[in-house]
């Protein structure tokens, strides 16, 4: 007997029992769709985030309280937190810096935003006027606050495209009030969709001076400074500037690292984060695979007659061997390909709410590894089978 012969059979085999060919399946279907979608969200966000970083502009440098141990482009263990920086710092460090043109601090809080009876929660984002020089969100109308305004702490606030389609779906936001934890707040401007990251949705952004964020909140705490380094040349130089000056109030507990230092660790710690949802995914496909063995089993336990009439009339142990494995196959890939088609719209539904990104080796990762486990999990019961004494499976009820 051919192996087109087997492969005809095994066919015949798989369609005698519809329900259950689908159901052990499932666990295939279900693993392989995982690691497609998974590994899509990791990698769109992973991307998106790069090109926030990358689309600051090259010379930027981040400054954080605490220690932030990087080595070769990772974590070199876990970061300490220290004593927040303070406006007055910023402000230092934009006075006594030599080749910078900006020095950004940065804070951040949540609340609640109010429009009538519309309501929703949003992270709200404070910095300086010169804050416009180092982010590259995009204008969609209006205006960003002036220094003016953040040295009167003006209660003027710019929102995002979240903010704006459901606070005002119909209307231009531009010089409407709204309500930020109970306290009005002049509308000057509103972006462009920028989409999600890793820190949430952007869109679902409000910007104001830091000085009204800090007057809303009562907390002067600042987590990060950004500086814009005029020549890029100069980063190193600059790093030891803001190092040597921040040191007598911090002595050793700062960072100070630059875009590529930050896009390394990002892309580390982000690739890792994809690589390990990967492999939970893939889990559920070992466990498929088990399901796989499991019903390949009994299948030759209902089957063994046919298989004592077919090794009676001269089928070899190859034939029988063939036969049992194509079938497991034919399990694993059918549910492999499935699998791939819904994690693919999965991942194109979930896009209008994170970046996603499908990536070749995902796809080839999941249908092979789908594959692998099929001839895995498939070899044994086929063996067995194949092992059968023709006499004793002829008497076999």
């Amino acid at each position: 007997m051919n192996i087109l012969e087997s492969f005809r059979i095994a066919v015949r085999a798989v369609f005698a029992n519809k329900v259950r060919s689908l159901l052990t399946m499932l666990g295939v279907i279900i693993g392989v769709s995982a690691v497609i979608l998974l590994v899509a969200i990791g990698t769109g966000v992973q991307k998106q985030i790069t090109g926030t970083i990358q689309g600051l502009g090259s010379n930027l440098l981040f400054v954080f309280p605490g220690q932030i141990n990087s080595g070769g482009g990772g974590f070199g263990g876990p970061p300490s937190q220290g004593r927040p920086f303070s406006t007055a710092d910023a402000k230092m460090l934009q006075s006594r810096l030599t080749g910078v043109d900006a020095v950004v601090p940065v804070a951040s809080s949540s609340a609640v935003l109010k429009l009538g009876s519309k309501s929703g929660r949003s992270t709200l984002s404070g910095a300086t006027d010169q804050a416009a020089q180092v982010f590259s969100a995009t204008l969609g109308g209006g205006r960003s606050y002036n220094r003016s305004e953040v040295d009167a702490s003006a209660r003027v606030i710019d929102i995002g495209y979240t903010i704006k389609t459901s606070l005002f779906p119909s209307s231009d936001p531009v010089g409407q009030s709204i309500s930020v934890n109970g306290q009005r707040f002049a509308v000057i401007g509103w972006y462009q969709k920028q989409g999600g990251s890793l820190s949430g949705d952007q869109d679902n952004q409000a910007y104001l001076p830091i000085t009204t964020l800090q007057n809303l909140t009562g907390n002067n705490d600042i987590r990060i400074i950004l500086i814009k380094v005029t020549d890029a040349t100069q980063i190193d130089l600059v790093r030891a500037q803001v190092k040597r000056l921040l040191a007598p109030k911090y002595q050793d507990n700062v960072t100070v690292m630059s875009q590529d230092q930050t896009l390394g660790i990002l892309s580390t710690v982000l690739g890792t984060l994809t690589y390990m949802l990967a492999g939970i995914a893939g889990i559920s496909l070992l466990v498929g695979g088990i399901g796989i063995m499991n019903i390949m089993l009994v299948s030759v336990s209902e089957r063994t007659r046919e298989i004592g009439i077919r090794k009676a009339v001269g089928a070899r142990t190859w034939d029988i061997l063939s036969q049992f494995v194509i079938e497991a196959m034919m399990l694993s890939v059918t549910g492999g390909v499935i699998g791939i088609l819904l994690g693919a719209l999965g991942a194109f539904a979930l896009s209008a709410v994170v970046p996603t990104e499908i990536t070749p080796w995902a796809v080839g990762l999941a249908f092979f590894f789908s594959a692998g486990v099929g001839i895995f999990f498939g070899v044994y019961p086929a063996w067995k089978a194949s092992k059968l004494d023709p006499i004793d499976a002829l008497r076999y009820e």
